[in-house]
């Protein structure tokens, strides 16, 4: 085997390991700039830009963790978590984003099931601490 071949190999291997996340949101900005941050630590990034685009690809790519916004077309993230909730065997993990500064939504979020909530504008090193510690890598 040639080294070019070989080192294919071994990025294919990582890649196949690295832990796929499903970001929805509908602002380019920050869907860039999360996926940029992500990216660099090794995660394999899927990117949705409406609910209903999140809900599907999350059914068919079963990432291992999505980051929600909860306000977008088509579909808010409140009914993508309650739809991902009710139709999973085995729970995904989930962060939900907001501007929303209302506690009733932090609280309904909570009682969803959502597994973090973090409200914009914030550090990316806080969304980085919470996907380290919901995946476990």
């Amino acid at each position: 085997m040639a080294d070019n071949e070989r080192d294919e190999a071994v990025d294919e291997a990582q890649k196949r390991e690295a832990k796929r996340i499903l970001l929805v949101d509908d602002d380019r900005e920050i869907i860039d700039a999360m996926r940029y941050a992500l990216e660099s630590k090794g995660y394999d990034m899927l990117i949705a830009r409406d609910g209903n685009q999140g809900l599907a690809m999350a059914e068919r790519e079963d990432p291992d963790l999505v980051i929600l916004d909860m306000m977008m077309p088509k579909r808010s993230g409140f009914l993508v978590l309650e739809k991902l909730r009710r139709s999973r065997p085995v729970p995904v993990r989930i962060i939900m984003i907001t501007a929303n500064e209302g506690s009733r939504h932090k609280a309904y979020a909570e009682m969803l099931g959502v597994d973090d909530y973090i409200r914009k504008p914030f550090a990316m090193d806080r969304l980085l601490e919470s996907v380290h510690r919901l995946l476990g890598d």
